[in-house]
């Protein structure tokens, strides 16, 4: 088979492995597509974490016809035995001839399926695209590359670049179908974050809503509040007890009765220097993602000390004026180190566009 084919069934598999998103964590997003004499015979994806993984998905689908047909898998079948018996198996099991994957596993327990699979006897060919699958998954990849949390940074401004008015007023910059977008990501994401600022001002609640289906775990709640400040009467302590609830703080002695309130009502604290030694501590806790909304101070801190991965800017189309608000984000920092900020992707929700972009600094091949 040509490699533009096999280029279009892998991107048929990268689509089926999106629908798996917010479900599979800590396993990786996967799709998988059987082929046989150019014609798709079984499909599947990663459900969620502890189900059938994709490969096994799609050769059930296949049946008797996977017998000499070749599958499509995006990520490298897993060769280890963990809450599912290992893909290579299931692979050879059913007949399959030929394997084609996307990327590599990074996972040094899991990897090493291509090469079970071609002492068995069957042709393999890949990596085929480990950008596109690094881009559909970012997370995965990066906890085996780094000891803190990959970093997702969200950011809505105007037209003229303002977050806000002159005044400072809350007010929705983003439509219904960018706010919905928001609440997809935060599904894929173990956790949220904002400072205490938008805490102060918005009240939020920070949960996942109306997403389907929805996340198969909540996301831990984040504040980034140095003197621990959270309000006592904020909905975010109001719900601790429901959705866990953490705050990033220095442990400053002064703060100690404070966190004490706020532990009574079901708040931890997270006391360490610094953003970097409190994330390396959620990532210590299990946490791999990271989602930021801010506010400008936050965002800034983050972006100087080059700790934000991706970064997801919505564009509103309206302006705001020369008066209106524009916080210079991490002045003089280079938090794509040297180089300009990939573009992952780009799309409109409503009248609202949103850009994505790549700002780490791990190598990544294809």
């Amino acid at each position: 088979m040509s490699e533009a084919a096999d280029r279009r069934w892998l991107a048929r598999a990268l689509a089926l492995a999106v629908r798996g998103h917010g479900r599979t964590a800590p396993n990786p997003l996967v799709g998988a597509v059987v082929v046989r004499d150019g014609v798709v015979v079984g499909e599947g994806w990663h459900v969620e974490h502890g189900a059938a993984h994709a490969e096994v998905m799609a050769l059930r689908a296949a049946g008797e016809a996977a017998r000499g047909a070749t599958a499509y898998v995006t990520l490298e079948p897993c060769a280890h035995h963990g809450k599912t018996p290992p893909c290579t198996g299931a692979l050879l099991a059913a007949g399959i001839a030929r394997v084609v994957y996307g990327a590599r596993d990074p996972n040094p327990v899991a990897r090493g399926g291509a090469a079970v699979l071609r002492e068995a006897g069957v042709a393999v060919d890949g990596p085929l695209d480990e950008g596109a699958v690094h881009d559909l998954d970012p997370a995965f990849f990066h906890r085996f590359a780094s000891d803190r949390p990959f970093v997702t940074l969200k950011l809505a401004q105007s037209l003229d670049g303002a977050t806000a008015p002159a005044d400072g007023a809350q007010r929705w910059l983003t439509g219904d179908a960018a706010r919905a977008e928001v609440h997809r990501q935060r599904a894929g994401h173990d956790a949220i974050l904002v400072g205490l600022g938008t805490v102060l001002a918005d009240d939020p609640l920070l949960t996942v809503r109306d997403v389907v289906p929805p996340p198969r775990r909540a996301p831990v709640r984040l504040v980034a509040d140095r003197g621990a400040r959270l309000p006592l009467a904020s909905r975010l302590v109001a719900t601790a007890r429901e959705v866990p609830v953490a705050i990033l703080t220095t442990g400053a002695p002064a703060t100690a009765d404070r966190q004490a309130a706020l532990a009574a009502a079901g708040v931890r604290a997270i006391a360490r220097d610094d953003l970097a030694a409190q994330l390396r501590a959620l990532r210590g806790e299990g946490v791999a993602s990271v989602y930021c909304e801010g506010g400008a101070t936050l965002a800034s801190a983050l972006l100087a000390a080059g700790l934000v991965d991706r970064l997801v800017i919505f564009t509103a189309p309206v302006r705001l004026g020369v008066a209106a608000r524009r916080p210079a984000l991490a002045a003089g920092a280079d938090p794509a180190g040297g180089r300009p900020p990939r573009l992952v992707a780009l799309a409109r929700f409503g009248d609202d566009t949103m850009a994505t972009y790549d700002l780490t600094r791990v190598h990544r091949a294809g």
